[in-house]
């Protein structure tokens, strides 16, 4: 069975794709492939010649500053064009060839002032990136039973595409001796990739649909997951200096102070959940090979 997806070459469609490799196919959508995804045509294009039952939608622009430099440009705004429109189209393309949507969105569709959210609660995103998620989540939730919205939070894997994630990002300074500044009054939840694929293979087999949560069962101050990496890496704890909040993201685009989300309803399909110490293991010790 063939499965068409868009990002599916970034950090987290890589993993799926090879954890599901065995079962199906994939098609990737993207400039590489000849597709733009901010083109309709080209999208409808793509779909309509498919007999793929499910279209994963990963891609998407992810870099919270840059994003909110574009909020003045609105609907025009590149972030908006990539996650809401294409989104859109995506879904409509769906809803008209009877196709499944997979759609990957985020913590940050939630202010953080609360101390743990469910799939029942209400998004109220802050920030320009966070809106564009969470209007993108809008569309996909208007497919129904044929919709399915799956929510991340600080995705973390062995490097396999080549790109970085936040525990690569610490890794790199740290190793080169260098100091890394991170607040300890913020808390955010790391979760394993492999186990966001397998989750997502999970809710495959189950023919799920709404909305899931596949985030890690930890909840961590950003002070406190770089300490884990450093003392993971055998490196000085004194490499690692503790900020404030508002003074580490003073001058930047509005985040989530405590963005912790609730992995019950995935966890009681059967999913579970890496530790953080055992990920950092998994990812350091397969890099050494």
């Amino acid at each position: 069975m063939n499965i068409l997806g868009t990002g599916l070459s970034g950090l987290l469609g890589t993993s799926v794709v090879d954890t599901l490799k065995d079962n199906f196919s994939f098609t990737n959508l993207s400039l590489e492939t000849g597709v733009d995804i901010t083109d309709k045509t080209a999208l409808e294009k793509a779909i309509f010649s498919s007999d793929a039952p499910w279209v994963f939608h990963f891609a998407a622009r992810t870099d919270v500053d840059q994003a909110e430099k574009e909020k003045d440009q609105k609907e025009k705004s590149s972030v908006w064009l990539v996650n809401v429109e294409a989104t859109d189209s995506i879904a409509s393309l769906c809803n008209k060839t009877g196709k499944h949507m997979l759609y990957i969105s985020t913590d940050y569709v939630f202010s953080g002032t609360k101390e743990r959210y469910t799939e029942d609660d209400v998004p109220d995103p802050v920030g320009w990136y966070a809106k564009t998620k969470y209007e993108g989540e809008k569309r996909v939730s208007r497919l129904g039973n044929y919709g399915l919205v799956v929510r991340i939070a600080n995705p973390y894997g062995p490097k396999e595409s080549g790109k970085k994630d936040f525990v690569h990002k610490i890794t790199h300074d740290l190793k080169l001796g260098m100091t890394i500044k991170a607040p300890s009054d913020q808390l955010f939840v790391p979760t394993f990739i492999p186990d966001i694929a397998a989750a997502i293979q999970l809710l495959l087999h189950k023919n799920a649909c709404g909305t899931y949560q596949v985030v890690g069962d930890e909840a961590f101050s950003p002070y406190q997951a770089a300490k884990e990496i450093a003392r993971t890496l055998h490196v000085s704890n004194d490499l690692v200096q503790e900020a404030r909040f508002e003074e580490f993201f003073e001058g930047r685009a509005s985040r989530p102070f405590h963005a912790v989300l609730s992995n019950d309803k995935i966890k009681k399909l059967g999913a579970r959940m890496t530790s953080f110490a055992n990920g950092l293991e998994t990812i350091f010790s397969k890099e050494k090979q």
